[in-house]
């Protein structure tokens, strides 16, 4: 691409700023929480008609349960494979919360649920994809806004696979860190769900008849938090717990939620044999257990391909005035689906924000526009780089 072409698109989206931060107050003031279909699918909308405006093609991967998915693609000349943006529309809080707490703006910084994790991120990708529409794309995108990564993506996972498979290269606008920078790993998780089942008796008059289900699951807790090990990067954490009916009842169900994290595939084999060992046996006479439901995420484990997508990045910011480096984080998300396939991949390219999860999650607004400019100018390095195409056969 031209010299011309580049600086025209810098300087498109250098005039996107104020039209950049009302689309993300129209995003965070939506409750799109994981459950929320009508919510998750009214963000997608909102980003459908923007783009479709701009003239960009929609397609739409229907759900009966959880959000549609939705990709937008550019045909691009060149390279057939195409380069993937990807981002989730879904966020962790209730219904009512974006009443409770709307969009805000305070000097630089914006407030309000999902602001930064990752509402910030799918509007950058969406006017990344306009401009690279409007100046002529270097090569096939796919700006790929699923529904469901707050709960490990059972129904987007396997859209993102087939999405990323064929891709030159995937990058996942997750929040920049707090630091500025990028993301080059992140740990795998799995998210659990246990029920243990005992026997019912009442507490005073047949106490011995009954068998805890609650004591039942203590013990199994008990051995699950042992199995942490911070040396190896293994975490296990119940951080759910619940069971009985009464105090004068002998419990005869409980249940837990289990989250453990890992950081290479390797390790995660090992850990959740273990775990889902002790979610099996039967510590108490008398007591049953099962897995009811489990949710992974895979690793982001940085390979030489990703190392030099990170550094296509780091030139880029440069040329732009600004440093990133990569750092490692102990969140996971649906970048280790596409690096295990072994995709390069770059995480945490969206805004730079922070405090995710939380009532006062915060993202940088000032860092809306050059993030958006850094990423186009990677995208037209990796549209003509000989390199990253020797990653993949």
């Amino acid at each position: 691409m031209s010299i011309e072409a580049k600086s025209a698109i810098l300087e498109h989206l250098g005039r996107q700023h104020q039209t950049m931060v009302a689309m993300l107050a129209d995003l965070v003031n939506i409750d799109s929480g994981s459950y929320n279909k009508r919510g998750v699918d009214a963000v997608g909308e909102r980003l459908r008609a923007h783009l479709e405006v701009a003239g960009v093609s929609c397609e739409t991967f229907p759900d009966v349960t959880f959000g549609d998915c939705l990709a937008a693609r550019l045909p691009g000349g060149g390279d057939r494979r195409p380069i993937v943006l990807m981002g989730h529309r879904d966020t962790v809080f209730p219904d009512g919360t974006a009443a409770e707490r709307p969009f805000r703006i305070d000097g630089n910084q914006a407030f309000g649920p999902g602001v930064a994790d990752m509402k910030a991120g799918l509007v950058m990708n969406t006017f990344v994809l306009e401009a690279l529409h409007r100046f002529g794309a270097p090569c096939p995108l796919t700006g790929l806004y699923t529904s469901d990564e707050e709960i490990a993506s059972p129904s987007s996972r396997p859209i993102i696979e087939a999405e990323a498979k064929d891709a030159r290269a995937v990058f996942n606008s997750e929040p920049g860190r707090p630091s500025g920078n990028l993301v080059s790993r992140r740990k795998g998780a799995a998210f659990i769900e246990l029920e243990v089942i005992g026997r019912a008796a009442h507490s005073g008059a047949a106490h011995a008849e009954g068998v805890s289900a609650i004591e039942a699951l203590a013990r199994k807790i008990q051995r699950l938090h042992r199995l942490t090990d911070y040396d190896l990067g293994t975490t296990v954490n119940v951080g759910l717990a619940q069971g009985g009916t009464a105090v004068n009842t002998v419990a005869a169900r409980a249940t837990a939620a289990i989250d453990v994290r890992f950081p290479t595939l390797n390790i995660m084999e090992k850990i959740l044999g273990e775990v889902r060992e002790i979610c099996r046996c039967c510590e108490l006479p008398g007591s049953d257990s099962r897995i009811l439901r489990e949710g992974n995420f895979l690793p982001l484990e940085q390979d030489e391909a990703s190392r030099k997508l990170l550094e296509l990045y780091g030139r880029a910011a440069a040329d732009l005035g600004f440093q990133v480096s990569g750092e490692a984080t102990g969140g996971s998300a649906d970048s280790g689906f596409t690096a295990a396939l072994g995709t390069p991949t770059l995480c945490g390219t969206g805004p730079v924000g922070g405090n995710a999860h939380r009532d006062d999650e915060w993202c940088r607004i000032d860092t809306l526009v050059p993030r958006a400019q850094a990423l186009a100018l990677t995208i037209l390095e990796v549209a003509g780089s000989l390199s990253l195409r020797l990653s993949r056969p």
